[in-house]
């Protein structure tokens, strides 16, 4: 298995794949909860902190991706304000079956669940990590 380190070895691994695969993205927005305290409030102003939610959902081929910059200058058109994007990948059986998983993902991040089974970049394409 390739390991992961860019968005570009992500894609490197998704095609190395032997059956072909659909990449799941959840760009996601930070935002502040309605019940903060002052000092989450102070964190959120310095960069850090708040909850994220989904702004924009879309699944794409490997095929159809090019480079991160790509797929951000994609996202920007119909969302601009996304500051963190999670991917998942799932096998490539028709775009009807990524429906499901991309449900449950968007979900999964507006709960506050297990994030750390996605992969997650921010608008730079830099690999994120959640503690």
């Amino acid at each position: 298995m390739l390991p992961i380190t860019d968005f570009a070895s992500l894609l490197a691994a998704a095609r190395a794949q032997p059956v072909p695969q659909r990449l799941l993205f959840a760009f996601c927005n930070r935002r502040l909860h309605d019940d903060h305290t002052p000092a989450e409030a102070e964190r959120f102003a310095a960069g850090e902190g708040g909850i994220l939610l989904p702004a924009l959902c879309v699944d794409k081929s490997v095929l159809e991706l090019g480079d991160f910059a790509s797929l951000a200058t994609q996202a920007d058109s119909l969302d601009a304000s996304w500051q963190v994007v999670f991917v998942a990948a799932i096998d490539d059986s028709g775009s009807q079956d990524a429906d499901a998983p991309l449900k449950r993902m968007v979900q999964t991040i507006q709960t506050g669940g297990d994030v750390g089974r996605y992969l997650a970049f921010n608008r730079q394409g830099e690999l994120l990590q959640f503690l």
